[in-house]
């Protein structure tokens, strides 16, 4: 961290961000509020250095303050995103000077910041895959639409359709001719729309496949990793700094079970909290290896002749697979990430 002699703390809203200044003895300097704009950007950071050498603490890099934490790190500021206030921390108090003042105090202590994870290529990689589980489940709606459609369609219809394979139904149901009941043209526009959702996926994958072999190619080698489970672990893994140990890895993924001990039984639970699309990058690895990488075919088997449901082998594997990306991404940790 460079020499800062104020720390400024900002709670970020859509509207408008409130920052507050504290010395290096967590002294309050002042506070303000400004516009979510760039002018209200510039006058955050006029007001910061009039106070003296700044360093930022901002809360939600990720989106509300994104916009904010680019604009100061754009003009070579030191910014660290901090962690959301904890129920203990505000003592039952909460409001936006509060939660800043919190946000100021991290950054004195170091307690609980890392570097904002929005910025370049890994920011174009989580964009992507935000678009692209749009447009995933768009087109599952869709062909649960179609589906419907075609259960409840003219009898002469329906039975003519009945007999198509799933991976030609869509193909076949946009070129049906139109029809007087007006049945069919819903059915046209239904497959259409599922066609163009198909498209748009597949163009998402074919960059992401290009972001992530030019990032990080390394990843692309590793057994049941494709390109959107390449970028996602990507997106999530960040900074470094956020990954200061394995279990917190694999807390981050929701790969670590959690206690759930009572008296003489002793039990674990599923941990469903932390990053549910690493988790679900990780379940999709573990699935493709258990076919097709001998030795977690071989640990698979173990653990079922152990005892092991296949579930709970299963979360075995993806917690080991926590540990092996851990380092994995320590070592790659590619520097175009962030420029």
């Amino acid at each position: 961290m460079t020499w800062w002699t104020v720390a400024i703390g900002v709670d970020t809203h859509k509207q408008a961000h409130v920052a507050v200044a504290l010395d290096r003895l967590g002294r309050l300097i002042g506070s303000l509020t400004v516009p979510a704009t760039m002018v209200g950007y510039r006058q955050l950071l006029v007001w910061a250095h009039g106070l003296g050498q700044p360093t930022f603490g901002i809360e939600g890099c990720g989106s509300y303050g994104a916009g904010l934490a680019r604009f100061l790190t754009d003009h070579d500021e030191t910014v660290f995103e901090c962690e959301r206030p904890r129920r203990h921390e505000r003592h039952g108090d909460k409001n936006d000077l509060i939660d800043a003042t919190l946000a100021a105090r991290h950054v004195i202590s170091g307690d609980g910041l890392s570097l904002p994870r929005g910025s370049g290529q890994r920011e174009q990689l989580r964009v992507l895959l935000l678009e692209r589980r749009g447009a995933v489940r768009a087109r599952t709606a869709a062909l649960n639409q179609l589906d419907a459609a075609i259960m409840t369609a003219p009898a002469e219809l329906r039975q003519r359709l009945d007999g198509v394979p799933k991976r030609r139904l869509v193909m076949t149901v946009a070129r049906l001719r139109p029809r007087p009941d007006g049945v069919t043209q819903v059915l046209r526009r239904i497959a259409r729309r599922i066609q163009l959702l198909s498209s748009e996926i597949t163009e998402i994958d074919q960059t992401l496949d290009h972001l992530v072999a030019a990032t990080a190619p390394d990843l692309l080698t590793e057994c049941g990793v494709g390109p959107v489970c390449a970028a996602q672990l990507l997106v999530s893994s960040g900074d470094p700094a956020r990954m200061t140990t394995e279990a917190s890895f694999a807390a981050l993924a929701g790969t670590n079970p959690l206690e759930a001990s009572s008296g003489k039984q002793r039990r674990h639970r599923l941990n469903r909290g932390g990053d549910r699309q690493l988790n679900w990058a990780l379940h999709v690895i573990a699935l493709q290896r258990v076919h097709h990488h001998d030795q977690t075919k071989a640990y698979y088997q173990r653990l079922l002749a152990d005892g092991k449901t296949t579930k709970e082998a299963k979360r075995c594997i993806k917690r080991a697979l926590a540990r092996h990306f851990y380092h994995r991404l320590r070592e790659l940790h590619p520097p175009a990430l962030t420029t």
